[in-house]
């Protein structure tokens, strides 16, 4: 017996006949789809602990990275004040 009282063989034959209703490229692109979904919905609640901590939850006790077009003095600058606001 598997899960709910659906047997493997149950479960198998379900499968088929999904397979054969809707195909392998159409099951493939609602794949896809759903997992782009589910990869947005991540980022949009990273985004929304990000608005309410007002940190970015991928960045917390990272090293500072120095940004295209900065010079040394900038970054040296913005990399202090950047420690500061943690402490």
């Amino acid at each position: 017996m598997g899960a709910g009282g659906i047997s493997i063989w149950q479960l198998l034959i379900i499968l088929v006949i999904v397979l054969l209703l809707f195909g392998t490229k159409r099951l493939k692109s609602i794949g896809s789809d759903l997992g782009n979904a589910v990869k947005g919905f991540r980022s949009a609640m990273s985004e929304a602990e990000k608005d309410e901590d007002g940190t970015d939850p991928k960045q917390i006790d990272r090293p500072a990275e120095k940004r295209a077009g900065e010079d040394d003095a900038s970054f040296a600058k913005t990399s202090t004040l950047r420690s500061e606001d943690k402490t």
